[in-house]
């Protein structure tokens, strides 16, 4: 049995990380998942009070790094794991989870991934894409107010307040961690292509 790679795409909000993943993703076919850090977000509904409030949902402490870094062990063991799922509409945590089953890539997506060492041990292969802050506040004000029922007010806020300062903080020196590291505004495709090698190198696929 081939051992199972781990990768994580870390990035700012923003950065097209995600887009990236799904992309790789479309290129390794059914081999491969994607695994969201923002599964694990902790259940904040009972302290939000609007955006860029009292919850700070760009800080390492709104996410519970100890159960994804669990889950990526017993993955790499092959071992199936039960992803909590969050509601960004009402910033709670609910009561069914989601069957993850292992396969031979899987891709984890998310901000903070190379900012915290238990997460950097599970991962084979650690990319950063890095983006200019200009395009990564306009993806995400998109995003904010098109899927997750923001306010174009309350996005540039929270953008102000959290985003950013935890961007410069915690995001932005983690990339010294990474393997890869793309800019944003490169052409995604041939970003996802060069991905591809460096996963074949690594003898999975």
């Amino acid at each position: 049995m081939r051992p199972v790679v781990v990768v994580g795409i870390a990035g700012g909000s923003g950065s097209g990380k995600t887009t990236l993943a799904l992309e790789l993703l479309k290129l390794l076919g059914s081999s491969a998942k994607v695994l969201y850090q923002d599964s694990y977000y902790i259940d904040q509904s009972h302290r939000f009070d609007g955006d860029g409030g009292s919850v700070n949902f760009d800080h390492p402490d709104s996410l519970e790094f100890s159960l994804l870094a669990t889950h990526l062990r017993s993955l790499k063991q092959r071992r199936a794991v039960e992803v909590p799922q969050y509601d960004f509409a009402t910033h709670s945590r609910l009561a069914r989870t989601e069957c993850f089953e292992p396969c031979d890539v899987v891709i984890v997506d998310g901000t903070l991934l190379l900012s915290q060492p238990q997460i950097c041990r599970a991962l084979d292969l650690k990319v950063f894409v890095d983006t200019d802050e200009d395009l990564r506040f306009s993806r995400r004000l998109d995003r904010d107010v098109r899927e997750r029922g923001r306010t174009p007010d309350g996005v540039r806020k929270q953008f102000s307040l959290q985003v950013k300062p935890m961007h410069d903080e915690f995001v932005e020196p983690s990339k010294i961690h990474a393997d890869l590291l793309f800019p944003g505004d490169r052409v995604v495709e041939a970003c996802a292509v060069d991905l591809l090698e460096a996963v074949k190198g690594l003898g999975s696929t």
